[in-house]
């Protein structure tokens, strides 16, 4: 009987050994595993939603983030504009892990979802993100970039809204000083009173806070910015704004005037910028 026992005994703590030792097999690999997350919300709205790129083997000590805000004069555009960027930004951001945000867009039929608005939005992003960063098991260092309007939307995040653990931005072509944007051509001055209900006259508030170059102090984190010297678009005087209020204050920035191309630029550009990008963001 006491042999019996034995071998029952036996046998269940082998299989349970066996089963424990299966199960931490399977759900590792699984854990470690790149991710892809589409479409994920961190608000009510439909277009409050990011894509969520999570590399294999991450963990918080070894996989900073990188977020992307993406452009279209605050009326259009959308996050699947990461995928242009990507493969470039995997190549010279080894490790990382990548976010690419939507956010409500300008909405002429009723007026709603201005700059105002979309400012908001980055935040709850921001939000959202930070409350999941464990789950996700990477790190809390945050570098921001974004092109044209995103990269409006990502420096008047980090200069004016930042509460986190962020590292660095890097903007192609942005709009910084809204007020002088207004003064550019007709077109411009046309979309900027929508989204920002008004002229710099009849709104001037509006395009007081929503200016970048309006919320820069010496405690603003390293940015890293390029400009085409022919952009039709979002003029370099722009950047050239902005690289003015950085020395003024003592801020760590990095201005790149790009000859000859506009507002966007071509494959090759946007690797030799993204290396450039990298090298002054440096490692955590």
């Amino acid at each position: 009987m006491k042999q019996n026992i034995f071998k029952s005994f036996t046998f269940s703590t082998f299989f349970l050994l066996l089963l424990a030792s299966s199960c931490s097999s399977d759900n590792e690999p699984d854990f470690l595993a790149a991710r892809e997350l589409q479409n994920e919300s961190y608000g009510n709205d439909p277009k409050q939603k990011m894509d969520v790129y999570l590399p294999a083997g991450r963990s918080p000590s070894e996989t900073p983030l990188l977020i992307y805000i993406h452009g279209g004069a605050w009326i259009d555009g959308d996050k699947s504009e990461f995928l242009q960027v990507k493969p470039l930004l995997e190549k010279e951001f080894p490790g990382y892990a990548f976010i690419s945000l939507n956010y409500r867009l300008y909405d002429f039929a009723t007026g709603r979802n201005g700059i105002l608005d979309q400012e908001q939005d980055i935040i709850l992003a921001f939000n959202s993100i930070e409350n999941q960063l464990a789950d996700w098991n990477i790190s809390d260092n945050i570098v921001l970039a974004g092109a044209s309007a995103g990269g409006h939307l990502a420096l008047l995040h980090a200069l004016k809204n930042n509460n986190s653990d962020l590292k660095g931005v890097i903007a192609f072509f942005p709009p910084t000083d809204l007020t002088e944007l207004y003064k550019f051509n007709n077109l411009t001055a046309l979309g900027l009173g929508a989204v920002l209900g008004g002229t710099p006259s009849t709104a001037a508030l509006n395009y007081q806070i929503t200016s970048p170059v309006n919320f820069v102090d010496p405690m603003d984190v390293p940015t890293i910015f390029f400009h085409g010297d022919v952009d039709t678009v979002v003029p370099i005087s722009q950047s050239e704004l902005l690289k003015a209020a950085f020395q003024n204050k003592g801020v760590r920035h990095q201005f790149t005037k790009v000859p000859g191309q506009g507002h966007g630029f071509t494959m090759t550009t946007n690797e030799e910028l993204i290396r450039q990008a990298k090298e002054f963001i440096g490692e955590f």
